[in-house]
């Protein structure tokens, strides 16, 4: 079974840095003294990133990436100011499953020798409701750069830690085509349909931290 989980990833990671930026900017509106810092960093202990596609047109199968790695800056208290930059490691996908993860990082998916890294860079911030944002950035996947959209929860209040570092949290959602960013491998059922589907849907938890 070959099950494509890229682009999951990649937008999960997006989402996940989107949402932090959000919470930042946000709350320091709401309480400036609370996020002085104006710079946070992804938390990969605390952070989640998955992905879902659909497989034999009977099921879902989930994996997700264990590396992730960014930064979310904001000017002050503005919230349409915020920039993310994060990256994900695509040779770090795990779906339980080994042989399907090597079949994953190889030519018919990822191909992670030729592209090590997928990236997401913000471009726009905007108010979708309350404590709902959409960001818009740059996802660059498998070598190809696209344009996508995530939808954001949150943030959370900001809080300090036992050690007085501050965090915060926000969730964002997703859904993308593996074949816009180049993977179109599949394999047809002599019952119809496809092997491998070809949306994927990303929900990310993020925990960002001064």
């Amino acid at each position: 079974m070959r099950i494509p989980k890229t682009k999951t990833a990649v937008l999960l990671t997006l989402s996940w840095f989107a949402a932090l930026g959000l919470a930042i900017a946000t709350r320091a509106i709401a309480a400036p003294s609370a996020a002085p810092s104006d710079t946070w960093h992804i938390d990969p202990a605390h952070t989640s990133v998955e992905f879902s596609v659909r497989h034999m047109m009977v099921s879902n199968v989930k994996g997700r990436f264990d590396k992730v790695m960014g930064t979310i800056s904001a000017n002050g208290n503005d919230p349409t100011s915020v920039q993310i930059d994060a990256e994900i490691d695509p040779a770090s996908v795990d779906t339980r499953v080994d042989f399907r993860d090597e079949d994953l990082k190889g030519p018919n998916f990822l191909d992670t020798d030729k592209y090590p890294t997928i990236t997401f860079k913000s471009k726009k911030v905007e108010p979708a409701g309350t404590d709902k944002w959409k960001i818009t950035g740059d996802l660059t996947l498998h070598g190809v750069t696209k344009e996508v959209v995530l939808d954001v929860d949150g943030p959370s209040p900001v809080i300090k830690d036992k050690k007085g570092t501050a965090r915060v949290g926000a969730s964002a959602t997703t859904t993308i085509s593996r074949k816009d960013f180049g993977m179109t491998w599949n394999k047809a059922l002599d019952a119809g349909g496809v092997l491998v589907g070809d949306e994927i849907g990303i929900s990310i938890d993020i925990e960002a931290i001064e």
